[in-house]
């Protein structure tokens, strides 16, 4: 009976070892987990608005921590087509169903074009051409002080990410010297 007692008390202890070891493992992992997320469909509306030849967006609300595409169709009495011409609203746009970030990750700020936005929701273009807004998205996990930068290079509508807080410098003649 004794021996049975001291393999049961093994085996709990080892099952609490386990669990904080998880638990400790999965903060880290659910900020990576978004980053990868949020970096796949940014690639993604990229390349639909290329093989599509239409102007697509993305949208971030910052305030509820999410995110999704919109698109430049529109439907129509049941038809889906191509939002454009006089009777074309911004309200028209089929848009995906919102993306949430995890628990424990929120969205720190967005940055477009030199301006840096927290609050609200705002949106970022990809044209026909594989170009993007110019913008930087800061993810963060506050519990943890965790912050991490997705860079969207403007030209080329590639994606870079940083460590921290990352925001590019407007280049000066001295640079070009």
């Amino acid at each position: 009976m004794v021996e049975l007692m001291v393999v049961v008390a093994i085996i709990g202890l080892m099952t609490v070892v386990v669990t904080v070891s998880v638990e400790a493992l999965l903060p880290g992992e659910r900020l990576n987990t978004s980053i990868r997320n949020l970096a796949s469909d940014i690639r993604s509306i990229r390349s639909e608005a290329i093989s599509r030849g239409l102007e697509f967006r993305l949208v971030y609300d910052l305030d509820g921590n999410r995110y999704r595409w919109s698109t430049p169709f529109a439907i129509d009495k049941g038809v889906v087509r191509q939002g454009q011409g006089e009777d074309w609203e911004e309200g028209d746009r089929i848009e995906f169903p919102w993306q949430d970030l995890p628990d424990g990750v929120e969205f720190q700020s967005v940055y477009v074009a030199g301006l840096t936005y927290t609050t609200g929701e705002v949106f970022v273009s990809f044209d026909p051409l594989g170009t993007a807004s110019d913008h930087s998205v800061i993810m963060s996990q506050p519990q943890y002080g965790t912050l991490f930068t997705i860079e969207v290079m403007p030209l080329s509508g590639l994606v870079r990410m940083h460590d921290g807080e990352f925001l590019r410098t407007e280049p000066s003649d001295g640079d070009f010297r």
